[in-house]
C-alpha cells in the first residue's frame, strides 16, 4: 500500500467511480438558498478525485475547476465529465492549485480535507478566492451506530483496515476546522446507499485502507462481509447510512 495521500487511491479508481456515495440533492439547494451560489458562480473542487462532487455543481451550470494531484483519479474525472464543457481539469494540489489570485467564488473540498497540509492550503484558498469568498469542507460521514449493520460493518473495517484509525476523516476535530476556516457554521443532511453484495464489496474496497483482492487476508474479509450481508440484507440489499456534513465560512 502507498501511504502517500496523493497516490494511495491509484489502485481503487474503478471501485471509487462505481461504488462511492454521491451527495443528497439537498446539498445543492443548501448552497443556492443559504450560501449564495448561482449559476454564474465559479467553483473550485480541491481534491476532486473522480468528479463525484464536481458534477453536482456542473449540473447547476457552474464553471468548475477540479484540482486533483492523482493522475488516475484525474483521468477518471475527465472521462466521466467529458460531456460538461464548463469542467476544467487541473493537475494541482491543495497547496498549489495553479489558479489565478482572486478568481473564484467558492472553494470546496469533499472527502479530501483530512489529506491536506492545512497551513499551506489555507493560504492557497485565501489567495484564489475573491474577497470574501466561501470555503466549504464536505464529508459523507458514515454512521457507525444506530443499526446492527452499522455496528458490524464498522467492526469489520476496524479489524481489516490497515491504517484506518490513523487516516479516517473523523480525526479532524472542531478546533482544526476552526483553525482553518475561522468562525464557521455546520449543516447536516441525511444520505444513504442501498447496495447488493457486489456493491457492498466494491464500496468496501474503494477505501484506501482496506486490503485488495491480492492480499492474503482478503478471502477471510470477503467471507465475513458475505456473512454480514446475509445477516442484514432485505430483498437482496443493505443500507449504509451517512450524515453529509458541510462546514462553511466566508474567507477573507
Amino acid at each position: 500500500m502507498d501511504f502517500k495521500p496523493t497516490q494511495r487511491f491509484s489502485d481503487r479508481v474503478d471501485n471509487y467511480v462505481k461504488f462511492r456515495p454521491s451527495y443528497p440533492s439537498e446539498l445543492l439547494k443548501f448552497f443556492t438558498d443559504q450560501l449564495g451560489l448561482t449559476a454564474a458562480s465559479v467553483v473550485v473542487d480541491v481534491g476532486s478525485g473522480t468528479g463525484i462532487s464536481t458534477e453536482i455543481f456542473l449540473k447547476n451550470g457552474n464553471i468548475v475547476y477540479g484540482v486533483e494531484p492523482n493522475a488516475k483519479m484525474r483521468a477518471a474525472a475527465e472521462k466521466n465529465l467529458v460531456g460538461y464543457p464548463d469542467f476544467h481539469s487541473v493537475n494541482g494540489s491543495s497547496e498549489n492549485t495553479g489558479l489565478p489570485a482572486n478568481s473564484v467564488d467558492f472553494v470546496i473540498a469533499a472527502q479530501a480535507f483530512h489529506w491536506f497540509e492545512p497551513v499551506a492550503t489555507q493560504k492557497e484558498f485565501k489567495r484564489i478566492l475573491k474577497s470574501p469568498g466561501t470555503a466549504a469542507l464536505i464529508w459523507n460521514d458514515r454512521r457507525m451506530t444506530g443499526t446492527g449493520f452499522n455496528v458490524d460493518y464498522e467492526a469489520l473495517i476496524a479489524k481489516y483496515g490497515s491504517d484506518y484509525k490513523q487516516v479516517r476523516h473523523n480525526n479532524i476535530d472542531q478546533s482544526q476546522i476552526e483553525s482553518f476556516l475561522g468562525a464557521y457554521n455546520e449543516h447536516v443532511i441525511f444520505n444513504y446507499q442501498d447496495l447488493d453484495f457486489e456493491g457492498l464489496r466494491g464500496r468496501l474496497l474503494s477505501s484506501s485502507y482496506m486490503p485488495q483482492a491480492d492480499s492474503e487476508v482478503y478471502p477471510a474479509m470477503k467471507a465475513q462481509l458475505q456473512a454480514l450481508f446475509d445477516k442484514y440484507q432485505k430483498n437482496g440489499m443493505v443500507r449504509i447510512e451517512y450524515d453529509t456534513r458541510i462546514f462553511h465560512a466566508r474567507m477573507k
